[in-house]
């Protein structure tokens, strides 16, 4: 397209495999750094009320409760909150139920899911790419005026970069929906700040703006399927149009009411310290080894790196009992892209060292 502004392409040429994700990677045997999915057993708040629904399974679930603690949690009316059957099925509701927008873009490197949604509804997507050597820094003069569906990740997979709230929040305006997936929000900190830095889950204020949330990642609970949508009652309602009946287990919404309790708030933030600083020491071993560079500044539980001939790499890592995420499945990335998930310290040690020795070989 002519009026298209510096760093937007549309979808041609070869593709890359939008429907590839980290579990793919991972295998019998193997240590999983391709999975950004916090691997710890479930707290009694959160495992207890999980167990104690699988004795009442006869009944429909009922998603009030649950959704009156999430309403709670962020500061909203009930009525402002979607549960959901993980974050991924709200951007099949997005796609679904927006079949009347002319031109949706999806803001890349992200998440594939949004965009492969977008397609399979028929969609056709346009891409703003940010640059890695800008530290794929967001600048909102780069999406389309007239671009009446955004999809932005914050922070983002997989360049765990976290974007500034007002920078994401000049994005929105009349006449245009505006989706901010937050999935890994949680696992973001900032000093000085108590909550979710750069969040805009409490925001009601900005038009056509959906948040997009996810309970599986720092809870590990990507086999229960749980997420939800926060946004204008009118526009919720179009996206509930279309989603199947009793979308949400009853066990799900056990763990989204527990999930929104201040004892998991609570957690959450002590977890957020801790991975901030295994993620800082992960950082600082990268450091070491030449021809490896981590791109932008990393805020969640995982990070992107860049590496020339990532793709021998990524098999010999294999071969030698590790799993990563090859990046050239996102759009904006390609052959010598990494994402790692951030680990204890010791396996992070024994990851350097892995990669020390394929490097040096």
């Amino acid at each position: 397209m002519s009026d298209q502004p510096s760093g937007m392409v549309a979808t041609a040429g070869v593709e890359p495999d939008l429907a590839h994700h980290g579990d793919a990677e991972v295998g019998d045997g193997l240590i999983d750094l391709a999975v950004n999915v916090r691997q710890a057993p479930a707290l009694a708040w959160l495992a207890d009320p999980i167990a104690a629904t699988l004795t009442d399974l006869a009944r429909y679930p009922d998603p009030a409760p649950a959704r009156a603690a999430v309403a709670a949690r962020h500061g909203r009316h009930p009525n402002e909150v979607l549960l959901t059957a993980g974050a991924a099925e709200g951007f099949v509701l997005i796609a679904q139920a927006l079949r009347g927008v002319r031109r949706p873009v999806v803001v890349h490197p992200q998440f594939t899911e949004p965009e492969a949604a977008l397609r399979a509804a028929g969609h056709p997507v346009e891409r703003v790419l940010l640059d890695p050597a800008d530290g794929f820094r967001l600048d909102p003069s780069r999406v389309p005026a007239d671009a009446d569906l955004v999809m932005i990740g914050n922070p983002t997979n997989p360049t765990s970069v976290l974007h500034p709230a007002r920078t994401v929040a000049a994005l929105a305006r009349p006449g245009r929906v505006l989706v901010v997936d937050e999935a890994f929000a949680d696992t973001t900190i900032a000093t000085g700040h108590p909550g979710e830095p750069e969040s805009l889950a409490e925001r009601r204020d900005l038009p056509g703006l959906l948040v997009l949330r996810s309970l599986t990642k720092t809870w590990g609970l990507a086999g229960l399927r749980i997420g939800y949508l926060l946004g204008a009652p009118e526009l919720l309602a179009r996206l509930a149009a279309v989603q199947p009946l009793w979308a949400v287990s009853t066990p799900a919404l056990a763990a989204a009411s527990a999930c929104a309790s201040t004892v998991a708030v609570q957690a959450e933030r002590a977890i957020a310290a801790d991975l901030a600083a295994d993620r800082d020491h992960l950082v600082t071993r990268l450091a070491d080894l030449p021809g490896v560079r981590v791109v932008g500044r990393p805020a969640s539980a995982f990070v992107l790196l860049h590496v020339p001939g990532a793709t021998a790499i990524r098999a010999a890592l294999r071969e030698r009992g590790w799993a990563v995420r090859r990046g050239d499945t996102f759009p904006g990335l390609g052959p010598d892209w990494l994402r790692v998930a951030v680990r204890d310290r010791n396996t992070t040690d024994a990851f350097i060292e892995a990669l020390r020795e394929i490097m040096e070989a």
